[in-house]
Formats: C-alpha cells, structure tokens, sequence
C-alpha cells in the first residue's frame, strides 16, 4: 500500500469515526441493553414468562369470545403477533367485511390495533403499554427522533453505513501490523499510546462482532427504511401492495362469502393439528380470516426452534368449514435464498437464538465497542494537543470532550436512574407510560451531561459517573423487592428467571463499577499541569 492511500484511508477512518462517535456510541450502549428488551419488560410489569405466555398455548376460542363482547366480529379478520417473548401480544382487528361497499369505503374503514394480554385476556391501547425495554430498544435506532418523517431511522442508517466504513477503513490501516500491535500495551508510556494501544488492541477482539452488527444494521435500517420506501415508489409506481405480495409480506387474501357459518369450530383444534403436525413450530402469529363466516380460514405461521434449524419459516391455513388445508410450507424445508438471508441476518443483530448465553455475550462485546469509541475519541483530542495548535482550537478541542464525554459516560447513571423511578413511579395502571419515562430519561440526561461538561474534568467524569450509576443500580432490586415482593430469592425460586436476571444484572455491575471507579485516581485541585497535554494525561483514568 503506497503512502498516498495509507493516508487517505487513515484520514478517512479518523474522520468518519469522529462524525458518528457520539451517535454510535448511544446506538451501543442503549442497543446493548435492549438485548434483554424481553427481561426488562417482565421485570417492568411484573409479569414473568414462567406463568406462559407462548401464542401456540393460548386459548383461542376463550379470547374470540372475551373480544366479541366489544365489537361484532363476524366477518372480520383478526390478527395476533407475537413479535417479542412477553406476555402480551399484539392484535389487529378490521372492521366486518361488508360485500355491498365499494372498495374504497373498505379501505377507509379502519381496524383496531390492540394488545392482548395473554393470561388475563385484558387489552391495552400503545400508549399503556409502553415500556422501558421499548424504549432503550427504540433508542438504539433513534425512533424517538422521528419527528419529520423516519428522520430518526434515517440517522441510524447513515451512522450505521459510516460505521462499517469505519471498520473496514480501520482494519486496511492496521493491516500489515494487526497481529503485533495486538500484543502491544503501554500503559506507563505517553497517553496517546495508552490509548492508541488499547483501541487497536480491543477494536481487534471485537472486530467480528463489530463488522457483523454494522453489515446487519445497514441492512435493516437502510434496506427497510431507505431503500424499500425507494423501491417501492420507482419500481412499483407506489403500488405497496403489489411490492409486498411479490417479497412475501402480505398474507393470503380470503373473500367473504357473506354468510354465516353453520356448522359449530374450535380454533384451539386447529392449533392442535398444526402443532401435532409439526412438534417443533414455534408459531408466532395466527390470522383468522372472515370470523364465523362460511369462507373462514385459520392461518398459522411461525419457524422451528432454533435446536432444530437455525433460519426457517413455516405456515399452514385450515378452512374451517371443511377443515382441510389449503395452504401448507413445513418450517423442515428448505427456506428461499431472499428469506434465509433476511432471517440469517435478523437473527444475528437481535441475538435471540442462544438464550441468555448469547445475550450476555453481545452485551459485554456491546460495552467493549462503547469503549473503543471513547479511546478514538481521546487519541483524535491528544494528537491535536500539540504546541503548533492555536490556543483557541486546543480550548474547543478540550470542551468538545469535556462535553462528549459527559454526553457518553452519563447513559449509565441515567439508565438506572429510569429503571429504579419506572419501578417506583409507574404503578398506577393510569399513568402516562410514555411521556413518564421520556422526561425522566432525557432530563436527568441533560442535567447530568451539563454537570458534568461544566466540571471539565474528563476523570471527575469518568470516576462519578461509575460510581453514581453504581449506588443507584443497587437500589433497584431492593425497590422491586418492596413493590412487588419479588425479591431476588423469591423469584429464583419460583422460576422467574427474567425478573431475576435483570435484578441480578443491576446487582453485579452496579458492585463492577464501583470497584473500578474507587480506584481511579481524580485530578488533585490546586495542581494544574502546565500545558493542556499534561493535563489531559494527568485527567486520564490511572488505575492502582
């Protein structure tokens, strides 16, 4: 590689690293937690899945009964989605199939969107529903800023892109020395080989999993979000319909006979057969199509467990009045190249297919991505604290940290800070879910990143932010403990091992990081180092 392109990629990796630092970092950290999204909601609500919870196990025909004491549901159609591991479910009710109206009053009718708790059959509108695991996961792609548009979305897939830019840009540049420079840790030498040591050094044990979540996440926000709307618009002239029945989005259309149905029908049997047929589905979603009447048809969808096959997809669709199939694709089978691919990837972002395993894994490997961030951050500050540098732009250089640093290292007294207040503050089935944690997340954000900044002490920073973080992350199983009576042995005794891990989880790394920041050693008041390089060295974090 000749000087010319070492330094256009070095330049490039430096650059595109420190326009989407603080962004990525937010994306890690918060996508880190949302790993355990699930938990968190069973610890939030207090509904563990050890009570079931599972679509394929809920009574079917007691729940079509409990919704039809609202609304007729003769003739419409009725969809249930179990996109998460909780207790509730999400269902799409559309109005009944009225066979006089045209075809644009149809579509002007709108259905109800519901979720469905699967134990007491209650229901619940969005807004009730809201969760704190929701909202770490919607954090991680920026939903909460979509305010023109998938702005939001748009961001992410901008940061996502860069990112894997960033990474194969940084990998072509420590090519020739990636095995030796791993080796290479010079904690007693000048700061700026601290750091350049211990970001090629982690950025190397972490690059699989860093370039997998940066391809994948290109893939889904990008390919979803950007490109589809695109495609949709300039391949199929607008036609969304047309563009989801040939990538297999849409689901079977029935027509309605417009009669009723004779003849008595149990879902729950249509369930058995689909479960009897194949032992190991795992159904994810059931749609029943035209309810009560004579041109009724069950649909079951759903993939194998992961011990079976790793990427599948599998449905069957009964009609209920002769109770045969007419539509069938065993989950066994081999998939098509567009829909193993699609799961392939989706599988590998979330995580989900190794249990807790695989969850505490991406999340360490998550947090040790949040620190190669931070560390080329610091080296861009120290390579630019030199004496040809003009004053002003060494004092910007240092505010600009200052402030990253107190924007970055404050998520972690502020996402305990929200875990503990949802415990404490949401209990009344009333409250504003949403807006409660949105205001205690992003004010206790500000008020702690303007601290902080105003403090410009990047080890102050550092030390307190573990340390706070710390004291309230204790608090959280005891609060749980005292609302709920679920304390950390009761749970794991009655077999609630969501809600005991996430107490368990708050209770390890809360005592992790106290112990660390008790041994970082802070500036001393009164000793100010003569030039901002010496600062800076003398504000890192020294560990005993």
């Amino acid at each position: 590689m000749s000087n010319r392109i070492y330094n256009i990629l070095f330049h490039t990796h430096t650059i595109s690293g420190i326009i989407i630092s603080v962004a990525l970092y937010v994306i890690f950290f918060a996508g880190s937690f949302s790993f355990f999204r699930d938990e968190i909601v069973s610890w939030e609500r207090n509904e563990p899945l050890a009570q079931g919870w599972k679509l394929g196990e809920m009574d079917f025909d007691r729940v079509m009964d409990t919704l039809g004491k609202d609304k007729p549901l003769m003739g419409s159609t009725i969809a249930f989605n179990q996109h998460y591991d909780e207790q509730r479910l999400s269902a799409t009710v559309t109005p009944p199939v009225d066979t006089e109206a045209t075809e644009g009053e149809r579509r002007g009718r709108r259905g109800n969107f519901i979720y469905l708790n699967t134990q007491d059959f209650k229901t619940y509108d969005y807004q009730s529903s809201y969760s704190l695991g929701e909202f770490l996961y919607r954090l991680h792609f920026f939903a909460q800023l979509n305010f023109f548009g998938r702005s939001g979305y748009l961001l992410a897939g901008l940061v996502a892109f860069f990112f894997l830019f960033a990474v194969i840009t940084g990998v072509l540049v420590h090519w020739k020395k990636i095995i030796s420079n791993f080796y290479i840790f010079r904690p007693n030498n000048s700061i700026k080989n601290l750091w350049t040591d211990a970001h090629t050094a982690l950025g190397i044990l972490g690059l699989p999993y860093q370039f997998m979540f940066a391809l994948t996440g290109v893939y889904i926000i990008v390919g979803l979000t950007v490109m589809s709307p695109a495609i949709i618009s300039y391949v199929y002239n607008g036609d969304q319909e047309k563009a989801y029945d040939d990538f297999g989005f849409n689901p079977p259309k029935f027509e309605a006979a417009g009669k009723p149905l004779d003849a008595g029908f149990s879902i729950n049997e249509f369930r058995d057969k689909a479960q009897k047929k194949w032992p190991e589905f795992v159904m994810n979603r059931a749609t029943i199509f035209n309810f009560g009447d004579e041109n009724m048809h069950v649909l079951f969808e759903g993939k194998s467990s992961f011990e079976s096959k790793f990427a599948s997809l599998g449905n069957v669709v009964y009609k209920v009045s002769t109770g045969e199939i007419v539509q069938e694709k065993s989950p066994m089978e081999g998939v098509s190249y567009l829909d193993g691919a699609r799961a392939v990837i989706v599988r590998l972002h979330f995580g989900d297919y190794g249990g807790i395993a695989v969850k505490l894994i991406y999340f360490g490997l998550g947090i040790l991505t949040c620190f190669v961030i931070l560390s080329g951050v610091m080296i861009w500050l120290v390579a630019r604290d030199k004496k040809h540098v003009s004053p002003v732009k060494r004092k910007f250089n240092a505010w600009l940290v200052w402030f990253y640093l107190a924007g970055c290292l404050s998520m972690y007294p502020v996402t305990a800070l929200t875990f503990l207040m949802v415990k404490l503050g949401l209990q009344d089935p009333d409250a504003d879910r949403m807006g409660f944690i949105f205001q205690t997340y992003f004010w206790s954000w500000l008020a702690f990143t303007l601290l902080f900044t105003f403090l410009r002490n990047n080890s102050v920073t550092n030390k307190y932010t573990l340390i706070s973080g710390g004291i309230i992350g204790l608090l959280i199983p005891v609060a749980n403990g005292i609302v709920t009576g679920n304390w950390l042995w009761v749970t794991l005794a009655n077999g609630y091992s969501d809600i005991f891990l996430i107490d368990a989880f708050w209770l390890v790394i809360s005592v992790s990081t106290i112990v660390i920041a008790l041994k970082i050693k802070p500036q001393k008041k009164g000793k100010e180092p003569k030039n901002s390089a010496a600062k800076l060295k003398t504000a890192s974090v020294a560990v005993d």
